[in-house]
């Protein structure tokens, strides 16, 4: 982030971006894994998960807040200038706040092992497969869908990924060296079950946020300090429904905590699809629209996160903490590339297009309007999926942050008896 606001060159830009990327794919796991493996099952395992999810929305809000302040009073390199110190500080926190077991020092021989035990050939194959993925979804709006290298693109990606699986089971099942992914882990249906939810969940939720952000900022055309400042309310509501939300989580049934924030969320995205005049006062749909989104996201969020740490062993709390959030930000990735699809496609029809000569959102612009509520049509569709999903799938499985002491269980173990508690209470 230090280096980006003196980059002239693109290409170098967007490196160094994907290494902003690589931050968090690394911290979340971490966080997840060192939660999950630090409290044992209870009181305060719960509350420890419900505070780390109301990071991710409040985070999402106040940088954007953040965003929007430095934006409107300094350039925009500051943005890249803050968050650097941002990370300085919380990478200084770790160092001093992680208990010292974890931090030992790992010498160059154990260093060089470790280097050699990564599955670089997996992580290439992952990583091209998605970015093939994304580049075909994004780029059809671009040079349009008739293109055929575009259906190629996709078709290619899925075949990686395919390549991916196989060999992430074949090391799993015929070597020694760790896999990127457990594949034996998706034996386990709600576990299964509990990726997809998070990966719709996610799209629906950034989705939602996006189009909101369009909806104010260039549809409105109101500004980006005006625009953060609307999604202020879902800051506070966030800290309020995190702290409810610690103590639910041990009482409620898991499934109705996750149909209550995947239909949250719905209804959030149905007040911005419906057709209300869009001169209508923020107070009368937009303020609730935000406070729903993040009820839904501090709800499913923790019960997702709590759920996936008691379904497997101690060991591979990161490893589930990883896949967690990758089903996260991939489903997060795609929803956005098929929601601009169709915003565009709708946009382009509106005005007597071809889609790649759609255009952008322009102020008060009718075509405009009608693709952005297309698109919050679309996430208010995958958010009842969601809500289906887990009423078919969760319905019947208990309470995931309930305590059941079991004696003679312990250390790796927890996990499996975790997993038998919740699927038969």
């Amino acid at each position: 982030m230090i280096a980006n606001p003196f980059l002239r060159d693109e290409i170098a830009f967007d490196l160094f971006r994907g290494l902003q990327g690589i931050g968090a794919a690394a911290n979340v796991p971490t966080a997840i894994g060192l939660l999950g493996s630090l409290f044992p099952p209870g009181k305060a395992k719960n509350y420890a998960f419900s505070t780390y999810a109301a990071g991710a929305p409040l985070g999402s809000i106040f940088g954007n807040l953040l965003g929007g302040i430095i934006a409107s009073y300094a350039s925009w390199k500051w943005v890249f200038g803050v968050n650097a110190a941002l990370a300085i500080a919380v990478t200084a926190a770790g160092v001093f706040l992680i208990p010292p077991p974890l931090q030992k020092e790992t010498t160059e021989k154990e260093f060089k092992s470790l280097v050699g035990s990564v599955d670089w050939f997996g992580g290439i194959v992952i990583t091209s497969a998605i970015l093939a993925l994304l580049f075909g979804l994004t780029e059809g709006n671009v040079v349009g869908w008739s293109t055929v290298w575009i259906y190629l693109l996709i078709v290619i990606s899925l075949l990686l990924i395919g390549i991916f699986v196989a060999w992430q089971w074949y090391q799993e099942t015929h070597t020694s060296r760790p896999p990127l992914m457990k594949v034996s882990l998706f034996k386990n249906k709600l576990f299964s079950v509990a990726m997809v939810i998070m990966a719709i969940f996610f799209a629906t939720f950034n989705d939602f946020l996006i189009y909101a952000t369009y909806f104010y900022q260039d549809f409105q055309d109101i500004g980006p300090l005006q625009t953060t400042l609307r999604f202020l309310p879902t800051g506070i509501t966030g800290i309020i429904v995190a702290f409810i939300v610690s103590r639910l989580i041990s009482k409620v049934p898991t499934y109705m905590m996750l149909m209550l924030g995947n239909f949250a969320v719905a209804l959030a995205c149905l007040l911005f699809a419906i057709p209300i005049p869009a001169d209508t006062s923020y107070f009368a749909y937009g303020l609730i629209a935000m406070i729903l989104s993040v009820v839904g996201a501090d709800i499913t969020w923790p019960c997702l996160t709590l759920f996936v740490s008691e379904s497997v062993p101690r060991e591979d709390q990161a490893i589930g903490g990883a896949l967690i959030n990758a089903c996260g930000q991939v489903g997060r990735a795609i929803g956005l590339a098929i929601t601009t699809a169709v915003q565009t496609a709708v946009m382009a029809q509106a005005r007597g297009t071809p889609v790649e000569k759609s255009g952008k959102v322009e102020p008060w612009d009718t075509p405009s309007l009608l693709g952005m509520r297309a698109a919050q049509w679309l996430n208010f569709t995958l958010a009842l999926l969601g809500v289906g999903i887990v009423g078919l799938a969760f319905r019947g499985t208990g309470i995931v942050g309930k305590v059941v002491q079991e004696p003679g269980r312990t250390g790796g173990e927890e996990g499996v008896m975790n997993e038998e508690r919740v699927g038969k209470e």
